[in-house]
């Protein structure tokens, strides 16, 4: 099938796109009524109009609750002046804001060469990919954490180093797992980038301590090792290492570390090669893979970490390998393993999108740039070297130094994810309770249950 050549035709093209996409969301996905967002405004309510403790609530007829650091709480802060209807539009608008910087990054210079026409079809794409269905569904926080960690990515590609961190370090003060970009900074010997980070989630955490003292002890002291808050480790929407483990039946922390530490040492060293190519696009890709991977819990929606994988695929030359990986991110095909996840086919199936993340994390194509620049830099030398029949030898310019930074030029041109067909299993929740009247919930993350993490 030809791609349209006709401003007429590619109109007509998205919005039929668009239409399969509205009537996808709306029948096949299960809708997660805000789950999350109820979860942030009822503990600010609690906490700041009632004067209870903010780690005490919980979601009327659940058994689940506020699991953030308190500066997560503190950041927060203004939503408890808003009515829930109010802070889900307020929610949305951010999301909205969050996912243009982040596209912008990912696209670089080359944003305006896709127009109206490629961005509409990434839209639609970006619309099926499950971890962001689920993120503004849930009234999530996941894409203004990759918009605070990707601003420094683009600090760093563009050399306007002088705040680079701080958006890592307001990221991981809000929640631990963008802590693990810290350590992309120092494996990449960003020895300021790092200290600036450092700084910033610590003055952050300080700053709720002084603030919510008591919450402040309460969490790092008890609730951040207590797992069982957040949900159970073998419930097939957590897709990290831990998960596949749990649902092997195997919860030990040892084994859980022997798993991780090789995913952390492939990680430091191919994160490592793409910082020193200067491709910060790829080792914030690699990051994310990893801390998606090595994290006690992963739940679905945390993937939109994956997204900056996708842009590397394709900026590498290989938009079918990353069509075909996006769309299995858009199938909500783990769900299908949610009952049982025993077998062979429980193992690979109910495991898909970690499979997923474990191969882009070993094949995912870094430390090229360089390669690539100084060949070019030899065969143009060897081209002005070779005399012209009409015209004169002339003294090529001397090719880039091996151990000079790549420059912008290098890692902008990434380009938006490729989509694929998102199938998933028909799903309705329009049987569901809500609010009060909604019992509790064994399984937060299920394909028929709202959930908070």
């Amino acid at each position: 099938m030809r791609a349209p050549r006709t401003d007429r035709g590619r109109l007509l093209l998205v919005l039929v796109l668009a239409a399969a996409v509205t009537v996808f969301t709306a029948t096949v996905p299960l809708l997660r009524d805000w789950f999350d967002l109820r979860v942030y405004h009822g503990a600010l309510d609690h906490w700041v109009h009632r004067g209870g403790r903010l780690y005490d609530y919980r979601v009327p007829g659940t058994p689940y609750g506020f699991t953030y650091p308190p500066f997560a709480a503190v950041a927060m802060g203004p939503m408890a002046l808003l009515d829930l209807r109010t802070a889900i539009a307020v929610a949305l608008l951010l999301d909205l804001a969050a996912l243009a910087l982040v596209l912008r990054v990912l696209a670089g210079p080359a944003r305006p060469r896709h127009g109206w026409y490629g961005w509409a079809l990434v839209a639609c794409a970006l619309a099926l990919f499950e971890p962001l269905r689920d993120t503004v569904s849930f009234g999530q926080v996941n894409v203004l954490l990759l918009a605070l960690v990707l601003a420094d990515a683009w600090l760093l590609t563009t050399g306007r180093t002088r705040w680079a961190g701080a958006g890592i370090g307001l990221a991981a003060a809000v929640k631990l797992t963008p802590a693990l970009f810290i350590g992309l900074l120092l494996v990449a010997r960003r020895w300021r980038a790092a200290a600036v980070a450092t700084a910033v989630a610590a003055g952050a955490t300080a700053l709720a301590a002084r603030i919510a003292p008591d919450a402040s002890r309460f969490y790092w002291t008890e609730a951040m090792w207590d797992t069982t808050r957040i949900g159970r480790l073998d419930y097939v929407s957590n897709q990290s290492l831990q998960g596949v483990l749990a649902r092997l039946g195997e919860t030990g922390h040892a084994v859980w570390a022997a798993a991780a530490l090789p995913v952390l040492g492939v990680w430091a060293w191919r994160a490592r090669r793409a910082a020193a190519a200067g491709e910060w696009t790829a080792a914030f890709a690699l990051t994310g893979l990893a801390a998606c991977l090595v994290s006690p819990i992963t739940w679905v929606h945390h993937l939109v970490w994956l997204l900056p994988s996708f842009a590397v695929l394709v900026r590498a030359g290989r938009p079918r390998v990353a069509g075909a990986l996006y769309a299995v991110l858009c199938t909500s095909v783990v769900w299908l393993w949610s009952d049982d996840a025993s077998g062979v086919d429980g193992f690979l199936g109910s495991n898909a999108y970690t499979w997923v993340t474990l191969g882009l994390l070993l094949w995912l194509p870094v430390g090229h740039s360089r390669g690539r620049r100084l060949s070019a830099s030899s065969s143009s030398s060897a081209a002005a070297l070779t005399p012209s029949p009409t015209a004169p030898a002339t003294v090529p310019a001397p090719p880039d130094r091996p151990d000079r930074p790549a420059g912008a030029a290098t890692v902008a041109a990434a380009a938006a994810p490729a989509s694929g067909p998102g199938r998933g299993r028909g799903r309705s929740a329009s049987s569901e309770p809500t609010g009060s009247t909604r019992p509790a919930a064994p399984n937060p993350q299920s394909s028929s249950e709202r959930a908070s993490s």
